[in-house]
């Protein structure tokens, strides 16, 4: 499968438009950059401009997923959503779907990334278990100003 990158701006639209577009690969993977698509909607604001890659990554099975934004600020994070909440479980997916995931800041922005392995299991920021030092309570865009 080919690499994909998109620069789109990220609005409600464009959600099932991406799911549309990576319609080629795994269920998991086509979740996770939706769900990081999402996050930026809602927590940076919509219309922003991102950029949405998809890579084949260092191993069999193994698929990562960037969400770009230019809004180097807020520190994603795992929340708790209310049972009756319609929102606030995108991070909760994607960490119990993806091997690993992370942040990267750069002067322009933030990566939102995920690996996505067929055989996975749960990972918290960084790694299966919290290999970046992190105790895996931290990774989506929950209370961002």
């Amino acid at each position: 499968m080919r690499a994909v990158e998109l620069r789109i701006p990220a609005t409600p639209k464009a959600v099932p438009e991406l799911r549309h577009r990576l319609r080629g690969y795994d269920y998991d993977v086509r979740l996770c950059a939706t769900e990081l698509l999402t996050n930026v909607i809602e927590h940076v604001g919509d219309g922003t401009p991102v950029c949405v890659s998809v890579v084949r990554a260092g191993g069999p099975g193994r698929t990562r997923i960037e969400v770009t934004d230019p809004d180097p600020r807020g520190t994603p994070a795992v929340l708790s959503a209310a049972e009756t909440a319609e929102g606030g479980r995108g991070l909760v997916l994607v960490s119990a779907l993806a091997h690993r995931w992370g942040v990267e800041r750069g002067p322009g922005g933030k990566t939102v990334w995920c690996e996505v392995v067929r055989e996975r299991e749960p990972a918290g920021p960084g790694g299966r278990d919290g290999e970046d030092g992190r105790d895996g309570a931290v990774a989506g865009l929950g209370g961002v100003p």
